[in-house]
């Protein structure tokens, strides 16, 4: 798969690329989830049958990360996985080509006929695939409608994305957080198609962990933070094997911490994975996290939660 990133690409691509014909999408895709999936499923095999390339233009961050920032009035909505699980996904789903379009105050002030003008008319596109309710341009005023004219005055065929379902509700990145936000890994996987997993690059902590005996690994975390917390029975894949362990997903109270901080201690395990990208599977909730009175405290519950996991993670 082919990454253009970033508009100023565009031209690259181009050059490259010349001669490939076009079948798009466009949105977040934050989980690439089983209504993705059918999206670029039904794209593929349209691209088969009129000769096309699949591509899959994202944003990154999402336009409510963007906008949260900027306003106290605005929630930021929590992120599935981060931009790179995103695009490693595209990668097993075969597109040929995605577009990593970074929404930015450039992108957000760009005006419905720029957007097309600039992104859309520049990528040799014969059909278009987007929600019904997609909204594009500055103060969103850029429509599916809009893009219908578009595509009638250039003969692109522009149509709406087949609406994927479970139990009459429609599969969405908001039903999963919301999901994943009860500790409903279940209902998550059946919308994911895969169990939840969150993988990151293991940055250097306070080694709080090892002084205490129970060394963690601290993973980094987008801005915008993951949509569970607390204390998790949780398999690790590091390279290709997988292990056993504990996560924290929280702020870590007893030591006065302020930012969340997701923590993993993998069970028999003594490697330096420092600068390492590992999976974390989260398997089951086992508690909330709370303040302890002291270190010998959260270290005594900590014992207690690892001989849960274990059990937890062996029946």
């Amino acid at each position: 798969m082919y990454l253009i990133r970033g508009l100023q690409n565009i031209k690259l691509f181009k050059n490259r690329f010349p001669e490939s014909e076009i079948i798009a999408t466009i949105g977040n895709f934050d989980g690439l989830h089983l209504g993705h999936q059918k999206i670029i499923s039904n794209m593929k095999e349209i691209a088969l049958e009129k000769n096309l390339k699949t591509l899959v233009i994202f944003t990154e961050p999402h336009a409510k990360e963007f906008f949260a920032e900027k306003s106290e009035l605005i929630e930021e909505p929590k992120r599935i996985s981060p931009w790179r699980d995103k695009f490693e996904r595209l990668k097993t789903q075969d597109v040929d080509f995605a577009f990593y379009l970074k929404f930015n105050t450039k992108l957000q002030s760009m005006t419905p006929e720029d957007f097309i003008e600039v992104v859309l008319n520049n990528l040799n596109i014969k059909q278009l695939t987007i929600g019904d309710d997609f909204k594009f341009g500055y103060q969103r005023k850029g429509d599916y409608e809009m893009l219908c004219d578009w595509g009638k005055t250039n003969q692109i065929v522009v149509e709406k994305t087949p609406t994927f379902s479970k139990d009459n509700r429609r599969c969405s990145s908001s039903w999963i957080r919301e999901a994943l936000s009860n500790d409903d890994f279940k209902l998550a996987e059946d919308l994911l198609g895969r169990r939840y997993t969150y993988s990151g690059k293991v940055v250097s902590g306070n080694s709080l962990g090892r002084t205490i005996g129970v060394p963690t690994a601290n993973l980094w975390l987008p801005k915008s933070n993951l949509p569970i917390k607390g204390v998790y029975a949780v398999r690790v894949k590091f390279e290709t094997k997988s292990y056993q362990g504990i996560a924290n997903m929280g702020i870590r109270p007893t030591i006065g911490g302020e930012n969340p901080v997701l923590e993993v201690h993998i069970f028999d395990f003594d490697k330096n994975i420092y600068g390492k990208r590992i999976e974390v599977e989260f398997c089951n909730k086992i508690r909330e996290e709370k303040k302890f009175s002291g270190l010998e405290e959260l270290k005594s519950q900590i014992l207690k939660d690892i001989k849960l996991s274990k059990k937890l993670l062996n029946t």
